[in-house]
Formats: structure tokens, C-alpha cells, sequence
């Protein structure tokens, strides 16, 4: 990060001034985003229908009013065309001002649609998504624009995902993207189902990610030297803390989760190599499985797969979904742990039909 140039003082001192330090590029960023954010909000008041005075402004927003003149300024220099009317000098927008339209393409408008349609979907709306930024690009949008939105948004939809149930989760997500984003840890009740209870964690929070099915937060605890993969929904609660989380700046996610299956890496890797018959290969095929993943045809329409894997209790979970459509060929530990599984799932259920 490039260091702003100090000022010299009358004194020759070029150190900072007694009491201030430079903050961090990440606060800047986020006090610039509060700030287009506030702005954003008096000019969709005051093109509203409402009656609105700088005072009141200010109290909806809850800012100064010398703040609301400020960002009216920003608002006078941007070109939008306010006055102020009546004897209380309500604040409004000339009615027939609209903001320039962006020259979007077909592609383009296609993928915000489609954006806006996935995050509806039942585990991905943990926010509002891309929802409210559609609708207002509509409503500033060309006719044959605002059709074709329409008509992308009706048309597709995303279904049965089978992603983890969220819907109690939103705030814990919303903490933690806030948490990253002005550099704090969090703490909060983590029930984790290896603990007979549920355990306080205090983190400094390094990622948030959306994996297979679940969202989940890379972090590290306090007392720990490295960070850990910690699932969202299991958070009973989680408050962020005024302390500051210490994130290595070459902190990689692929890194990090190396050639995990899913989520935990093994402390070992290891190389899988498993045979589908020609009956299930199309099928199996249809999906790139492992980001190392490599398919070798054979000649009497079987399919070799081939994976480098760290670890195996999470390839071995999805195995079990393919039993009786696939060979496990090696490693040797893969075959027995498969086979062992596939035993105990018989044993489970002559027990039960002999009840």
C-alpha cells in the first residue's frame, strides 16, 4: 500500500500531528461507502413525494444538517436540478429530471436478471440481493429495457438448490460481512457436533464463503495460530467487537482449503482413482466434481475419474450416494473405508427389518 506523503510543519517536523495516525485504506473505504450510501438516501427523499425540509432530512437519516447542506452540494455539482419551494423550503427534484440512462447490452441486462432471480433462491437470500438495484435500474431504464427484465425475471428461475436453511441466519451473515469490512472481530454461542455444548468463540474473522451447500466463515481464534473453517448456521449468536481482527495481507482461500473435497482438509493427500460402468458415466460426467478432477474414457463406454484429494471422510460421504454405480480402484484406504460404510449400512438395516 503506497504511504501518503506527510506534511511539513513550520517547526521542519514532518511526522503526524500529535494524537492522529493514518488510518487504515479499508476504514477510508468503508467511511467513503457510508457516505455515497447517506448521499444516495436525501436524493431519493427529496425526489419522493414527500415534504422535505433540510431539518427533517437530517433527523430521517439521522446526520446534522449541516451534513444534509453538504451533501447537497455533492448532489448541485453532480447536475441534479433541486430548488426549494414554499414558504418552509421544502427541498424537491424537478419532476421531469431523470438520471442519464447506462447503454447496457442484451448480455448484460440478461446476467443482472439472472443475478437477481438467484439471490431470491431459498440459502442465497441472506440479503436483499441484487433485488432493490434491478428494480431501480428499471425504473431509470428505456421501455424495451424494462421488458426484457420483465420478461428474464419471469421466465427463469433457480430451484431446489439444496442449500442449508439460512432463513434464521440473515443477521449472523450480515454481522460478519460487516465484521470484514471494517476489520473486527466477532464472538459469539457456536454449537459445534463434536462439543456436548455450545462453546464461545472469539474471531477474527478472515473470509466469508459459500461452499458446496453452506455458508461458512474462515477464521482465527484468539488463542489459536491458525485460522479454522466454522459453519454460519451454527452460530447461536454473534455480535461484533470494537477490537480490531489481524488478517494476514497474503491470506489465500485456495490456499487455505488446498484439495479439500468440500470444506475440511485432510492432513494427507492422496490420489483417488475410481471406475464408473457406461450406464452411469454420462451422468457422472455431467458435473465437474473437484477442481482436480480428470475423466479418462474407455473404449466400452466406462469412465475412469481421477481426483488428488486431501483427505477422504467427505469423498467418501459422496461415494456412498454412487454405491452400486461405482468401483472404488484405489487408494486402498478409499476402498476400505467404502466397503466398511456399505457394511454397516446393511448391518443398520437388517436390524431394523428384524425389529
Amino acid at each position: 500500500m503506497a504511504k501518503r506523503l506527510k506534511k511539513t510543519s513550520a517547526t521542519g517536523s514532518t511526522g503526524p500531528k500529535p494524537g492522529k495516525q493514518d488510518r487504515p485504506d479499508r476504514d477510508r473505504r468503508v467511511r467513503q461507502a457510508d457516505r455515497l450510501a447517506r448521499i444516495l438516501r436525501v436524493l431519493e427523499l427529496i425526489q419522493s413525494r414527500g415534504r422535505w425540509t433540510t431539518r427533517a432530512i437530517a433527523e430521517e437519516i439521522q446526520c446534522s444538517e449541516r451534513t444534509v447542506y453538504r451533501d447537497l452540494d455533492v448532489l448541485k455539482f453532480a447536475g441534479i436540478p433541486y430548488f426549494r419551494e414554499g414558504y418552509q423550503q421544502f427541498v424537491r427534484v424537478r419532476s421531469d429530471f431523470r438520471f442519464p440512462v447506462m447503454s447496457l447490452t442484451e448480455d448484460e441486462v440478461l446476467g443482472l436478471s439472472l443475478a437477481t432471480v438467484m439471490s431470491k433462491a431459498p440459502g442465497l437470500d441472506v440479503t436483499p440481493g441484487a433485488g432493490p438495484t434491478t428494480r431501480k435500474l428499471a425504473a431509470v431504464s428505456r421501455e424495451e429495457t424494462q421488458e426484457l427484465i420483465d420478461d428474464a425475471m419471469r421466465l427463469v428461475s433457480v430451484l431446489d438448490l439444496k442449500l442449508a436453511d439460512h432463513s434464521r441466519h440473515h443477521e449472523v451473515i450480515k454481522t460478519i460481512q460487516l465484521a470484514l469490512l471494517r476489520g473486527c472481530q466477532i464472538s459469539g454461542q457456536y454449537e459445534s457436533p463434536y462439543e456436548p455444548a455450545a462453546v464461545k468463540l472469539k474471531l477474527h474473522p478472515y473470509r466469508l464463503c459459500l461452499i458446496k451447500n453452506a455458508w461458512y466463515v474462515i477464521g482465527r481464534q484468539t488463542e489459536d495460530a491458525a485460522p479454522k473453517t466454522f459453519r454460519v448456521a451454527r452460530f447461536k449468536a454473534l455480535r461484533a467487537v470494537a477490537e480490531p481482527a489481524v488478517v494476514p495481507e497474503d491470506f489465500d482461500l485456495r490456499d487455505y482449503f488446498g484439495n479439500a473435497w468440500a470444506v475440511y482438509r485432510g492432513d494427507r493427500s492422496y490420489d483417488v482413482e475410481l471406475w464408473f460402468p457406461k450406464a452411469s458415466a454420462p451422468l457422472v460426467i455431467e458435473t465437474i466434481w473437484h477442481h482436480t478432477q480428470r475423466v479418462t474414457r474407455q473404449k466400452d463406454g466406462s469412465v475412469i475419474l481421477r481426483f488428488q484429494i486431501d483427505g477422504l471422510n467427505e469423498i467418501l460421504h459422496w461415494l456412498l450416494s454412487w454405491a452400486g454405480r461405482v468401483r472404488v480402484q484405489q487408494p486402498a484406504e478409499l476402498k476400505e473405508l467404502f466397503v466398511k460404510a456399505l457394511k454397516d449400512a446393511i448391518s443398520l438395516q437388517a436390524a431394523a427389518d428384524q425389529v
